[in-house]
C-alpha cells in the first residue's frame, strides 16, 4: 500500500515539485476560491542572485499563506521585480565605465536607460529556479515591475494625489550623498554600510576681537564653507591664557583639549557669546550676509571636540537649521560628484576627501591649526558603491510627513507586529522623530517626477497617461525620461517643461499596493477588496525602508494603515558573525546546501531559530543537517516502520477507538500539537509554531514507536496490533498535515502514500478524554520518571494528579 523509495531527500523533494508542477496544485489551491487572505510581496531586485536573506524571506511568505490555505481561504501570491534605482545604474556605469552625470548624459540618456532596462530581468529564471526549489508557492507567471507602464502611471498617481493634498513641497535637505554615484541617498540606506575608518582630527583657531575661538572638526574640507560658531546657550565656556595668547572654549573640554596647566583669565555661559564676529578662515564667502558670527543653540553638547561647532550649513543637518533660521544663506562649492567648484580657486577640482591635506597645510601655514590629529571612527559609505558619502545640501522634493505624524503613529496602533516590541520600539521611535521625507533623485533610470514648471516658477503636476497626452498632444508609450522630458505644453500663456528629477526607488516600492493593480486605472474593485494587506514579511532593515514607504503613503492616501500583520525578521549572518560577504565566499553556497541537505532542511533550520524573532543567525551548514537527522529522517522513518509491517501484515486503513494508553496518550499529544501550532499561527509566531512541531518527532519516535514495537512485531493479527497501526497511521496523516506549511515537501511525500478515500476527512474522537497518570505510570514499566515525562507531553500540569485531562482530536478539517 504505502510505497517506500530508496531516493535521499534532495532527490524526493525533486519528485514532489514536478508533481506539484504537472499538477499545476499551487494554482487549483488558489482557484478553489474561498474568503480572501491578501497577501503583498516585498520585491527584490533581479540584478543580483538569491542570497539567504531571501530564501529566509520566501520561506516565511511561504508558511503563513500556506497555512490560510489550509484554513480555506483564497490567498493569490503575486510576485514582483523592482526595477529602477541605483542598483541597475550602477552596474551599466560599471559596464560602460561611466562615471558621474555628465558621463551619463554624453553616453545619452536614453540609451543608458535602455541598457539599464535590459539587464533588469538578467537573473529572473535564477530567481525562479530557486525560489521553486525552495518549495515557495507564488505566481511567477503574472508577475509586476515597476518600469512597467501601468505601474509607473498609478506612481504618478499616488504622486498626484500626495501634491493636492498640499503634502509636496520643493526645498533643501542636507542629506547623505554618494560623490561615486552623483546623488542623494536616504537616511535609512546610509544606515546599511558603516565601516571604521582613519579620519583626521583637527581643532582650529577662528580669530574674534583679541581671542580665538576653538572649533574641533573631522570634515577639514567643510572648512572653506564656513559661516558660524555655535555654542550651547547654558553651556559654561572659559576664557583661557596660553603663551600670550587667549583662547574660548567650553570648561568641560579645557583637560582634553590643553594638556598642561593653563591660565583661567575668565568665565560665562555661551548665551554671553551670543553675536560675537570672527574673521573668516578663507576669503571665498566673506561678504555672505549675515556670517562670521556666533550663534547659540542647544544641539551643541561637550561630550567630544571644543563645546563649539564649526558650521557650514551646507553640509551638516543641525548647522542647516540653525543657520536658517539666523537668517544665513548656505554655500555649496561642491559639485554633483563631490568636487570643489571654481568658487573656491585654491581646490577647483579636487575630491572633498582628496582635500583635507592641503587645507589644513594652509590653516597650519597662518598659524590656525590648533591641534592635528587622526581619529579612528566609524563612518559611513555607499552602500551600492561601497566609497565615503557626505553630508551635502541638495535641493529636492519632500513629501510632509511631520504633517501627518499623528495619523500614522495611530495607523501603526492597528498592525500587528511581529515580535511586538518593533510596534512601538524600532518602528515606533522612527515613526516619532520621522522627518521629511526627501522622494526625489537627478538620476535617470526611475520614474519620473510627473511635474512641469513654467519659466517663472508655476507648477502643473500631471497624474495619467491622458493627461499627458492630451496637454502635448503626443501619443505616450513609456513614461521613462527619454521618452517624454522633451514633451511640452502651454498653460494660460506659459510653456511648461518637466522638472529633472525622477522618484526615490522607494516611492516606488511603498506604491506597490496601488501600483501591483494600475489603480485607480483599472481594478478599483479588487484593490478595496485588496488593500491593506492581511500580512507582509521583510527583514528587520524595512522597518525604515519598504515597511516604512508603506506606512507613511497608505497613512497620507486612505487613513489606514498598509497592512494588518507583520513579520519582521532578523539578519542572517556568516557563522563567523560576520557580513556574509560573496567577495570573502565566507558561507556556504546555498544551491549547494539544497541539494545537499534539501529544502525542506533548510527551511526549518531557519524557522526553528531566533532570525523569525528579528534577532540575527549566525548560518552553519552544521545546523541545517542537524535538522536532517534529529528531525526530518526521524520523521521519515516513522512513515518507513508504519510502511513496512503495513505491507508484511497487509494491513489497510481502518478507524479503531483507541483503548491502549499508549495510543490514547499520543493521540492526546498530537491534538495538543495541533492546537498549539494552530493558536501561534493565528498570531503570525512562526517560532511558537515550529517548536512543538520538533519535539513531538522525538515523542513519537523515542516514546512511542520504540515502547510499541512489540504490537506491531506481533504475528497474530489481534485487536491490539490493529489499533496500534490505526494509530500510528492517524499520527502521521495529521502530522503531515500539521507540518505541511514548515516542510512542504516531506509531508507532501508522507501524505500522498498515506492518504485514501477510505479515511474521513475530519477524523474524530479517536482518544478518550482523560488518560490516568497512574496507567502511564504503569504502562511505562513503573518508571516515575517515564511516567512524568509522557504525562508532561500530554499537557498535564500535576503529573501526581489522578487524571491528565486530553482534548480529543477533534474536527482537524482545516488541514484536510
Amino acid at each position: 500500500m504505502f510505497e517506500v523509495g530508496q531516493e535521499g531527500f534532495p532527490e524526493r523533494e525533486e519528485r514532489v515539485l514536478e508533481f506539484w508542477q504537472k499538477e499545476a496544485v499551487f494554482k487549483k489551491s488558489v482557484e478553489k476560491g474561498g474568503p480572501l487572505f491578501v497577501f503583498y510581496d516585498g520585491p527584490p531586485f533581479a540584478t543580483g542572485l538569491p542570497h539567504y536573506g531571501h530564501l529566509l524571506a520566501g520561506t516565511m511568505k511561504d508558511a503563513v499563506p500556506r497555512y490560510k490555505t489550509m484554513k480555506g481561504f483564497c490567498v493569490p501570491r503575486r510576485f514582483g521585480w523592482d526595477c529602477h534605482g541605483l542598483p541597475v545604474e550602477n552596474e551599466i556605469e560599471k559596464a560602460r565605465e561611466l562615471s558621474g552625470a555628465a558621463a551619463i548624459e554624453a553616453f545619452g540618456i536614453g540609451k543608458f536607460n535602455e541598457e539599464c532596462r535590459s539587464i533588469v530581468k538578467r537573473y529572473a529564471n535564477e530567481w525562479k529556479k530557486t525560489v521553486d526549489r525552495m518549495g515557495r508557492w507564488v505566481d511567477l507567471e503574472k508577475t509586476w515591475h515597476t518600469m512597467d507602464l501601468p505601474f509607473m502611471e498609478s506612481v504618478w498617481w499616488v504622486f498626484k494625489e500626495l501634491f493636492d493634498k498640499g503634502l509636496v513641497y520643493e526645498g533643501f535637505k542636507v542629506m547623505p550623498f554618494s560623490m561615486k554615484l552623483g546623488t542623494p541617498i536616504s537616511n535609512f540606506e546610509a544606515n546599511l554600510n558603516y565601516k571604521d575608518v582613519d579620519d583626521p582630527s583637527v581643532v582650529v583657531a577662528f580669530e574674534g576681537d583679541g581671542v580665538s575661538y576653538l572649533a574641533w572638526t573631522t570634515t577639514p574640507w567643510t572648512l572653506p564653507s564656513n559661516l558660524a560658531l555655535i555654542v550651547g546657550p547654558k553651556i559654561e565656556y572659559v576664557k583661557v591664557k596660553k603663551d600670550g595668547k587667549f583662547y574660548v572654549l567650553a570648561e568641560a573640554r579645557l583637560k582634553a583639549i590643553f594638556k598642561e596647566d593653563v591660565e583661567v583669565v575668565d568665565r560665562f555661559l555661551g548665551e554671553v557669546l551670543k553675536g560675537r564676529k570672527y574673521k573668516p578662515l578663507f576669503p571665498f564667502f566673506k561678504d555672505q550676509p549675515g556670517a562670521f558670527r556666533i550663534l547659540v543653540d542647544d544641539f551643541v553638547t561637550t561630550e567630544d571636540g571644543t563645546g563649539m561647532v564649526h558650521a557650514a550649513p551646507a553640509f551638516g543637518e543641525a548647522d542647516f537649521f540653525v543657520c536658517k533660521r539666523e537668517g544665513i544663506e548656505l554655500v555649496c562649492p561642491i559639485d554633483g560628484n563631490g568636487r570643489f567648484t571654481a568658487e573656491v580657486p585654491p581646490y577647483q577640482g579636487t575630491l572633498v576627501k582628496d582635500a583635507d591635506k592641503t587645507i589644513m597645510q594652509d590653516l597650519k601655514k597662518r598659524g590656525l591649526l590648533f591641534h592635528q590629529a587622526t581619529i579612528r571612527h566609524r563612518y559611513p559609505f555607499c552602500w551600492r558603491s561601497d566609497t565615503p558619502l557626505i553630508y551635502k545640501a541638495v535641493s529636492t522634493w519632500f513629501v510632509a510627513v511631520e504633517k501627518i505624524k499623528d495619523c500614522l503613529l495611530k495607523t501603526n496602533e492597528k498592525i500587528h507586529w511581529v515580535p511586538d516590541h518593533i510596534k512601538t520600539g524600532r518602528f515606533g521611535k522612527w515613526l516619532e522623530n520621522a522627518r521629511d521625507w526627501a522622494i526625489s533623485r537627478n538620476r535617470y533610470w526611475g520614474t519620473p517626477i510627473p511635474l512641469w514648471r513654467s519659466d517663472d516658477g508655476d507648477l502643473h503636476v500631471i497624474g495619467s497617461i491622458e493627461e499627458l497626452e492630451k496637454l502635448s498632444g503626443e501619443k505616450v508609450h513609456d513614461l521613462h525620461r527619454h521618452n517624454i522630458d522633451h514633451l511640452t505644453f502651454e498653460k494660460e500663456g506659459k510653456q511648461f517643461r518637466r522638472i529633472a528629477e525622477v522618484f526615490d526607488c522607494w516611492f516606488e516600492s511603498g506604491s506597490m499596493p496601488y501600483a501591483q493593480n494600475h489603480y485607480p486605472f483599472e481594478h478599483k474593485k479588487e484593490f478595496e477588496h485588496a488593500f491593506p494587506a492581511d500580512f507582509i514579511a521583510e527583514g528587520l532593515d524595512q522597518t525604515r525602508g519598504w515597511f516604512y514607504t508603506l506606512h507613511v503613503l497608505a497613512g497620507a492616501l486612505f487613513h489606514k494603515p498598509a497592512f494588518k500583520n507583520v513579520i519582521v525578521n532578523g539578519i542572517i549572518l556568516a557563522e563567523d558573525g560576520t557580513k556574509m560577504s560573496k567577495r570573502l565566499k565566507n558561507y556556504p553556497d546555498p544551491e549547494i546546501v539544497i541539494s545537499k541537505y534539501g529544502a525542506d532542511a533548510v527551511r526549518l533550520y531557519m524557522l526553528n531559530s531566533p532570525v523569525v524573532k528579528a534577532e540575527d543567525l549566525r548560518f552553519s551548514e552544521r545546523g541545517v543537517e542537524h535538522v536532517l537527522r534529529q528531525v526530518l529522517i526521524p520523521f521519515w522513518n516513522s512513515f518507513v516502520f508504519l510502511s513496512t509491517y503495513a505491507k508484511i501484515y497487509h494491513w489497510k486503513p481502518q478507524i479503531h477507538r483507541a483503548e491502549s494508553l499508549i495510543d490514547r496518550w499520543i493521540l492526546s499529544l498530537t491534538q495538543k500539537l495541533v492546537q498549539e501550532v494552530e493558536s501561534a499561527m493565528e498570531v503570525y509566531d512562526l517560532s511558537k509554531a515550529v517548536e512543538p512541531l520538533v519535539g513531538f518527532v522525538d515523542q513519537l519516535t523515542n516514546w512511542y514507536i520504540r515502547r510499541s514495537r512489540g504490537r506491531f512485531w506481533a504475528e497474530e493479527d489481534t485487536p491490539d496490533r490493529r489499533e496500534a497501526f490505526s494509530t500510528l497511521y492517524t499520527v502521521l496523516l495529521t502530522l503531515s498535515k500539521v507540518a505541511a506549511p514548515f516542510v512542504p515537501f516531506l509531508t507532501e511525500a508522507i501524505y500522498q502514500e498515506l492518504r485514501t478515500s477510505d479515511i474521513p476527512k475530519c477524523i474524530q474522537n479517536l482518544v478518550d478524554d482523560k488518560v490516568g497518570a497512574r496507567d502511564l505510570q504503569q504502562r511505562s514499566g513503573g518508571k516515575a520518571s517515564h511516567a512524568k515525562g509522557m504525562a508532561d507531553a500530554a499537557g498535564c500540569k500535576d503529573w501526581d494528579a489522578d487524571e491528565v485531562t486530553g482534548q480529543g482530536l477533534n474536527a482537524l478539517g482545516y488541514i484536510s
